[in-house]
């Protein structure tokens, strides 16, 4: 049993863009994740291309042995974009201009009359369609409706709770990912996951996947990326020891 790790490599794009150069290269970022046992790669465009650009979008492409999973917004200037790459996964998530990361999840519910659309012109396409929601039953229910493969449980509140805060939002991940397993979807998780908090994240059975970013490029700054990457392994098997 294992768990799938992909590793966001927005935030090496964030370094290099904050001078302008051509380094560091989050395409060679990507190979080196690749090289230290990542199961893929993932990667945000956002509207204001504050880091990923289109042009590594489709060096990734070009480039991955593994896997690519797209994260972006549900527009229409997006699902071009992913028509046009066609990433493997396509993760859609809320976005806004002024906000320093993704904050929450979609609200499939409210959204699907304008999500819906979108979300079956990638599953006609053959891309493997993901949704960036809250661990919530209505959002769970909504998502498998849009025909959503798998579902990424935003992990923020989890990540920034302690105590019995901590317990209780954890047993919320737990329950929604139990509910998406049961109506035939895979279950990510996400935000604000470090070595340390993933492996509670990671002892919960129905969870497939983590994909997780920046903590493993501040990591990387002190011990380097393949050292990173094996880490985040060690701390997942540790997790994955703990199932019951």
């Amino acid at each position: 049993m294992t768990i799938r790790l992909h590793v966001n490599i927005d935030h090496v794009a964030t370094l290099r863009n904050a001078r302008d150069t051509i380094y560091p290269d989050p395409v060679f970022a990507a190979a080196v994740c690749e090289r230290a046992g990542a199961d893929g790669i993932t990667a945000h465009l956002r509207e204001d291309r504050r880091h990923i650009v289109d042009r590594d979008l489709e060096r990734l492409r070009e480039r991955i042995t593994t896997f690519l999973n797209l994260e972006m917004a549900p527009t229409a200037e997006m699902l071009d974009v992913a028509l046009r790459v066609r990433p493997d996964a396509v993760t859609l998530v809320p976005e806004r201009r002024e906000e320093r990361t993704t904050e929450g999840g979609l609200d499939i519910v409210r959204g699907a009359p304008t999500i819906g659309p979108l979300a079956r012109r990638l599953v006609d396409a053959g891309i493997k369609l993901s949704l960036f929601i809250a661990p919530d039953d209505a959002q769970v229910d909504a998502s498998r409706d849009l025909g959503a493969a798998q579902i990424e449980l935003h992990t923020g509140e989890y990540c920034n709770a302690t105590g019995q805060d901590k317990l209780e939002q954890l047993t919320l991940i737990d329950r929604a990912a139990q509910r998406a397993n049961a109506r035939g979807m895979e279950v990510a998780a996400g935000h604000g996951l470090t070595r340390h908090n993933v492996v509670d994240i990671a002892a919960i059975r129905a969870v497939a996947e983590v994909n997780i970013g920046h903590s493993m490029i501040a990591d990387a700054l002190f011990g380097g990326l393949d050292a990173a990457v094996r880490d985040m392994r060690d701390a997942l098997r540790r997790g994955i020891a703990m199932r019951s």
